[in-house]
């Protein structure tokens, strides 16, 4: 599974609801409004742009830690942090066929979440060191990863510094796929960058 996580901020001279069209077509799975300093109008006509941007692919939007935002937008789904709502509620909220994701940052965490219940996947991280963290902000590693991943039933997807290069460490230890903001908004090639990943978790 595959995730680009939205940051306007990081994107250049790309717009970002044509970036998410970009990546829908190149094969994304998921694509992640995380746009925090948005008001509520503003967040929910972008993730409408944002659907409406999909349209006709198998990608699918999801808005993160908004419930409210993604079910007023037509979204998918909700990616929860840590001090969101519990799954269950967000679950409760959109009904049935909604996607709900989580944040977990290490493996008691991962652990209480998914046997809590209500969600379908968890991202965790930051795996690698990345550049969208402060300086200093310490990286997990993978060893972390494949403790999470062996933990817990749910599928994990990796985030924090990762590479087509790094992609098969990240599947040998258990990943289901990874979930990126640089990776995908910097690729000159989204289609090769897509396919790259895809070889990583396939093979």
């Amino acid at each position: 599974m595959l995730c680009l996580v939205s940051d306007r901020r990081a994107i250049g001279g790309r717009a970002l609801v044509q970036l998410v069209g970009e990546a829908a077509r190149a094969g994304v799975d998921l694509i992640q409004i995380r746009e925090r300093d948005l008001d509520d109008g503003a967040l929910v006509a972008l993730a409408r742009a944002a659907v409406a941007a999909v349209h006709g692919t198998s990608a699918r939007v999801i808005v993160n830690d908004r419930t409210d935002v993604a079910l007023a937008a037509g979204a998918a789904g909700v990616h929860l942090r840590s001090d969101s709502i519990p799954p269950r509620r967000a679950r409760a909220m959109a009904g049935d066929g909604f996607l709900v994701g989580r944040s977990v940052h290490d493996e008691a965490e991962a652990a209480a979440v998914d046997a809590e219940g209500g969600c379908d996947y968890l991202i965790f991280g930051t795996v690698f060191p990345s550049s969208s963290k402060p300086a200093g902000h310490q990286a997990a590693g993978l060893s972390a990863l494949s403790r999470v991943c062996a933990r817990v039933s749910l599928p994990v997807l990796a985030i924090g510094g990762l590479s087509i290069a790094r992609a098969p460490d990240v599947a040998r230890v258990g990943a289901a796929g990874v979930a990126a903001i640089q990776l995908f908004a910097a690729s000159a090639d989204l289609r090769e960058t897509v396919r790259g990943l895809r070889h990583a978790f396939d093979t």
